[in-house]
C-alpha cells in the first residue's frame, strides 16, 4: 500500500469511528453544546462536512477553488469567519440529512484523494498540499473535532496509532505557532520530541538537541489541537523554547486559537 493509500484509510477509519459516537443521537442531542463556543454537536459534524466539500473542490475544480480563496478578505479574521459561516449554514440541516450528506463527502474525498497524483500539489486556505498531507490534515479535523463531540458526551476514547497523524502535523507547525503569536522563531534552538505512543514511542529530531519535549502521543495532540490546557497535560519541556512552545502550540492553519481553560492549577 502506498503512502497515500495508507493515510487515506487512517481517514476513512478516523472518520467511520466518529460516525458511530453521533449516528445514533436522538435529534436533541446533536444540539447539545460542545466545549466550542457557540458551536453544537451538529455544528462540529457541519464542519467537518463542510471542510470536506471545499477538499474535494480544490482537488476536482482548482482553479474554481484557488478564485473563491481569492475572493475571501485579507485580513486575519477573514478566513476563520468564512469558515465559521459554513458550519452555521450547514448546521440548520437536520440530523440525518447532516449525517448523510457527510458519509457521502468522505466517501467522496476518500475517493478523490486516492486518485490524486501523489506529488502534485493541491490548493488550501494555507499553503498547498500534496494528497497524503491533504489526508493528514482531514485526520487532525476529524479527531479534534470528535474530541469536542466526545467531551460534550462525556465519553472517553481511546489513544490510537492515527494520532501520528496529529502528533506530526503538531511538530512540524512549531515555527508556525510562533509566527501567528507575533514571536520570532529565528533564535529557537533545536528541540527533540518523544511521545509516549499507543504502539511504541514516536521521535522527531535529534536526540542530542538541546531541546526537548516529552510525555504521552495523546497528551501531546490535545495540546496541539488546542483541546485541553498545559497546564491539564502530562508534558514536559526542557529548554525555553520548547517550554514556550507549549504554551502556543497549535496543529491547525490560522489565527492563534482561544484554547480550552484549565481545569487544574499549575505549581
Amino acid at each position: 500500500m502506498n503512502v497515500v493509500a495508507t493515510v487515506v484509510a487512517d481517514l476513512i477509519t478516523e472518520s467511520a469511528e466518529l460516525d458511530t459516537v453521533v449516528a445514533d443521537m436522538g435529534d436533541d442531542r446533536w444540539q447539545m453544546p460542545t466545549p466550542s463556543p457557540g458551536w453544537t454537536i451538529a455544528h462540529q459534524i457541519a464542519h467537518l462536512h463542510w471542510a470536506d466539500l471545499k477538499s474535494i473542490d480544490a482537488i476536482e475544480r482548482p482553479n474554481e477553488f484557488s478564485s473563491w480563496i481569492d475572493s475571501i478578505p485579507s485580513h486575519p479574521g477573514a478566513v476563520p469567519a468564512v469558515v465559521d459561516d459554513g458550519a452555521q449554514t450547514l448546521a440548520t440541516t437536520s440530523p440525518a440529512a447532516l449525517l448523510a450528506a457527510w458519509r457521502d463527502t468522505r466517501a467522496h474525498l476518500a475517493a478523490a484523494l486516492s486518485t490524486t497524483d501523489p506529488a502534485g500539489k493541491i490548493p488550501w486556505l494555507g499553503p498547498p498540499m500534496t494528497a497524503a498531507s491533504m489526508a493528514s490534515a482531514r485526520i487532525m479535523e476529524t479527531w479534534a473535532h470528535g474530541q469536542d463531540i466526545v467531551d460534550a458526551l462525556h465519553i472517553t476514547r481511546p489513544a490510537t496509532d492515527r494520532l501520528r497523524h496529529v502528533a506530526h502535523i503538531g511538530v512540524r507547525a512549531r515555527r508556525f505557532a510562533f509566527i501567528v503569536n507575533g514571536r520570532d522563531p529565528a533564535s529557537l534552538a533545536p528541540v527533540f520530541v518523544e511521545l509516549d505512543a499507543p504502539d511504541g514511542s514516536w521521535t522527531w529530531g535529534d536526540p542530542d538537541a538541546p531541546e526537548r519535549v516529552t510525555g504521552p502521543a495523546l497528551d501531546f495532540c490535545l495540546l496541539a489541537t488546542q483541546r485541553r490546557h498545559r497546564d491539564d497535560l502530562a508534558l514536559t519541556a526542557v529548554g525555553p523554547g520548547a517550554d514556550a512552545w507549549l504554551d502556543i502550540a497549535q496543529a491547525f492553519a490560522g489565527p492563534p486559537g482561544q484554547g480550552r481553560p484549565r481545569i487544574h492549577t499549575r505549581t
